[in-house]
């Protein structure tokens, strides 16, 4: 068993918070811009101090307590990444509460569920929409605001007046207690709920600014799109106001249109923006007729990067290179995502090395990192002064990680969650005595403590002829693809490894353009397209290469449609929900292996 831990940079006294933070900065430091505020789609941007955050927060955190919320008490927040989801998370911590997350795009029951197993007592929603939703559920809740109809409005003026000590309530909120329930995307099955306490995060984000100075520092600016009822949204969100980063929240329909605005100095994202952003530039030479020059930039930016590990570094001619396609294209990139960005933090999925070399090289540096729900949810991460593109970094302070005898790794840490709200069963499956939480994920961890993912331990195939196959290398592989969206190996039981890959509807239409095809062509329709499958052949030649004959995909399929988050076959965090694509999709699984048997007969 092989184990790798890295002693804590920093300790939370027991009467901390995640309020603690904001406090201090609007009394000790009332000129730091905690966020940028839009009211007009990202056109114009107001900063927003952290007196007049802390103000915000107290109106809102009055009006709860004036509605009758109590200290203990889950309020739930459904509702898109915003300004206000964050005043309201803290304005829930401000009234002692403990905030409970629900994706805006949650089905009716997946709501229901959250709400009744939370003992939700209220909700703010976004939206009128996502109200009369709610309420049409008959839940227990009491309370419901609306984001769009005047909520946060509605709040204030019912907190005006009332007699309500906010400073009482929160100090009241010690370090051991409850902050939030996140509820699991529901991969396999009904969310469970994971309760993070205030030491929790605090222990998994103070432990990280220290090592990431030239990422999260105040004047920098990050902007935050991902969901905020994930995890890894919010440990960020956090992150800004303990280091006083100022914030800027988006629609991430909006991208293009608000980072050359806002600027960012670091981006949060999960693997598949980065794909997005690589297949666009690539998408944008080839419209051009330069995508052989595109290629060639690549190329030297990968091996740019890679050269930068290597003592000596990059040689003079590799140097120039780089420079004469910095011009030409990396600058281009760099200022797409608003001029200013060096850095970013990948989490959520497997970047891959080729996606983590390029940018790298293009002059963004990703710092790939690791966790789950359950672990606040920072557990490794690649740092400025210690990177191995590829890997998932090392532990983060404070944090030991280990490989059990069947390749399953195992996490301990003061950010590892104290269980699943009202669920010991399934707390007792994941967490021994000792504190040892079982991640799930199979992982190799080398000599110098850089730790890599190599599957999913539910993910594992086991084909016919008894070979284990882990599909997720595989998987990043072919996801790389400008136009593949999601691609998901199968084979358990079957005499040998296929795939089923999902096209991406948005490039489709200029992939057809170039090959003189009618670009409204529906997905349906280029299923058994000859140019097509060779240029996914081509994709699954490439993964293929990286595995042993018996792991390699002999057989893929294109489905007639993309897989959605609408049609459930895709999680609010963008990961393919297995069991019900094998199910939806199961006479395309069937017909990767029935084709075989067919030509053998023959």
């Amino acid at each position: 068993m092989r184990e790798f831990a890295v002693p804590p940079v920093v300790t939370v006294p027991d009467e901390d918070n995640t309020l603690t933070a904001l406090w201090d900065a609007a009394d000790n430091h009332p000129e730091s811009i905690l966020f940028m505020r839009s009211f007009d789609d990202g056109a114009t941007w107001h900063d927003v101090s952290a007196p007049a955050f802390r103000a915000e927060v107290i109106a809102a955190a009055k009006g709860l307590a004036a509605a009758g919320v109590q200290p203990g008490d889950r309020v739930a927040i459904m509702s898109s990444t915003r300004y206000e989801w964050t005043l309201l998370d803290y304005a829930i911590w401000a009234a002692g509460a403990v905030t409970v997350t629900i994706y805006e795009t949650s089905a009716p029951e997946q709501a229901r569920w959250i709400l009744e197993d939370s003992g939700s007592v209220a909700v703010i929603t976004e939206t009128p929409e996502l109200t009369a939703l709610v309420e049409g559920l008959n839940t227990a809740v009491k309370h419901v605001w609306t984001i769009d109809d005047g909520g946060i409005e509605a709040l204030g003026a019912l907190g005006e007046g009332a007699e309500v000590d906010i400073e009482e309530r929160r100090t009241s909120r010690k370090a051991e207690d409850l902050a939030t329930i996140v509820y699991t995307s529901g991969t396999t099955g009904r969310p469970k709920g994971c309760m993070l306490t205030h030491r929790n995060l605090l222990a998994d984000i103070r432990n990280v600014i220290p090592e990431v100075p030239t990422v999260l520092y105040e004047g920098a600016r990050m902007l935050l799109f991902l969901s905020l009822a994930h995890v890894l949204a919010r440990i960020l969100q956090i992150a800004g106001i303990e280091s006083r980063t100022t914030i800027a929240h988006a629609d991430r329909t909006r991208l293009t249109a608000v980072m050359p605005v806002v600027k960012p100095t670091t981006l949060l994202a999960i693997p598949r923006v980065f794909e997005k952003v690589y297949a666009g530039a690539y998408q944008k030479a080839v419209d051009g007729g330069k995508g052989h020059l595109f290629e060639k930039a690549a190329a030297t930016a990968k091996e740019y990067s890679r050269a930068l590990d290597k003592p000596g570094g990059p040689g003079l001619g590799l140097k120039l290179r780089r420079k004469l396609w910095d011009v030409l294209v990396y600058s281009k990139i760099r200022a797409a995502v608003g001029g200013e960005c060096t850095t970013a933090v990948s989490g959520g999925a497997a970047l891959g090395p080729e996606l983590g070399h390029f940018f790298r090289g293009v002059g963004i540096t990703i710092f790939e990192g690791y966790g789950l729900t359950e672990t606040s949810p920072v557990l490794s991460l690649n740092l400025p002064t210690a990177t191995k593109v590829g890997s998932i970094g090392r532990p983060i302070p404070g944090t030991a990680l280990r490989v059990a005898d069947d390749g399953e790794l195992e996490a301990k840490g003061l950010q590892v969650f104290p269980g699943y709200w009202n669920n010991d069963a399934a707390t007792a499956e994941v967490l021994d005595e000792d504190g040892w939480f079982t991640t799930g994920d199979i992982a190799e961890i080398d000599d110098d403590g850089y730790v890599t993912i190599t599957g999913r331990k539910k993910d594992i195939i086991v084909t016919a002829g008894g070979k284990n196959v882990a599909p997720g290398p595989l998987e990043k592989i072919l996801d790389a693809h400008p136009l593949i969206a999601y691609a998901m190996v199968v084979g358990e039981g079957r005499p040998y490894i296929g795939a089923l890959i999902s096209i991406d509807g948005d490039l489709l239409p200029d992939w057809l353009s170039r090959r003189d095809k009618d670009p409204a062509t529906a997905i349906a329709d280029l299923t058994d397209d000859a140019e097509l499958l060779a240029e996914l052949q081509a994709k699954v030649d490439e993964a293929n290469a990286t595995v042993s004959r018996a792991e390699q995909i002999k057989r893929f399929r294109v489905i007639p449609v993309e897989l959605s988050e609408d049609a459930g076959e895709i999680t609010p965090s963008v990961k393919v929900k297995r069991h019900v694509v094998m199910e939806k999709y199961s006479s395309e699984v069937n017909a990767l292996y029935e084709e075989a048997h067919h030509v053998e007969k023959s």
